[in-house]
């Protein structure tokens, strides 16, 4: 939406043919200027080469998939063989693009920062989480925060081998407002204590975030900058699960909140 604003043609990718996708995604296809400049591609992860065709003659990609293994049901190894195969898949079409692609944005994620040994005190973008800790987690699925980690790595070893410009942006939890029909379960998780989801309440105890608007800006701003390079940390708020409780508790006094002093 942000980039038709700014006046972009933009290709998205969706993983059912555009064709006969049953997937309800009038909120994208009705958007301003979407009918002259939004195009959809099939793409997929498992199947990396399906990006070619999307990517021939733009001139930025935004990679923003990663496989999930919410139950923890893959082993570690699958889910990470898969998100790095697809990315560095991605980033080759980005090279044999007839160099049309001048730059492309990888969004990363705070587990590649803040698992490691020196707790909360992660001030740049110079951190990286440990491996080993990652694997010990268990708060986040394991596989999740290698996965990320080693994705992010390997695509900035690729891009720095090959010359392509890539930027990655690590984001914590993206929060705010949305115009798909479902909540994303990042908006879930931050509003789990006025949708009364105690089984959460341990990610909230001490969180980072960031408004899903100024990750669109930031996402465009590092598009558009041509002195932007390497890695960068989008995060606005640092909040505690007591803290969130008082905001939530002053903003919205409609909602029976749980009380927190029990």
């Amino acid at each position: 939406m942000r980039l038709l604003q700014h006046g972009y043609s933009v290709r998205a990718t969706v993983r059912s043919d555009p064709a006969n996708c049953k997937k309800d995604i009038s909120y994208l296809t009705d958007l301003p200027e979407a009918s002259k400049k939004l195009q959809f591609f099939h793409a997929d992860l498992n199947k990396p080469d399906s990006f070619n065709t999307t990517i021939e003659g733009c001139i930025g990609v935004f990679h923003l998939a990663h496989p999930m293994d919410v139950d923890g049901k893959e082993p570690e190894e699958a889910v990470t063989k898969r998100a790095v195969d697809g990315t560095l898949e991605i980033l080759r079409a980005c090279l044999n693009s007839k160099r049309s692609v001048k730059r492309v944005i990888y969004i990363s994620s705070v587990a590649t920062i803040m698992y490691n040994n020196k707790g909360l005190s992660v001030t740049d973008e110079s951190t990286w989480s440990d491996l080993d800790i990652c694997r010990s987690s268990k708060l986040v699925n394991p596989s999740y925060l290698l996965s990320k980690t080693i994705t992010e790595m390997t695509a900035l070893e690729f891009a720095a081998k090959n010359g392509l410009d890539l930027i990655t942006l690590v984001l914590p939890l993206a929060v705010g407002s949305f115009i798909c029909p479902t909540t994303p379960s990042s908006v879930s998780l931050a509003l789990a204590m006025i949708l009364g989801e105690e089984d959460h309440y341990e990610y909230l105890m001490h969180s980072y975030m960031v408004h899903i608007d100024d990750v669109a800006s930031a996402q465009i701003f590092l598009l558009e900058y041509p002195n932007a390079q390497g890695r960068y940390i989008c995060s606005s708020a640092e909040m505690t699960m007591h803290q969130m409780y008082e905001f939530l508790l002053a903003r919205y006094p409609e909602f029976q909140l749980p009380n927190m002093e029990e």
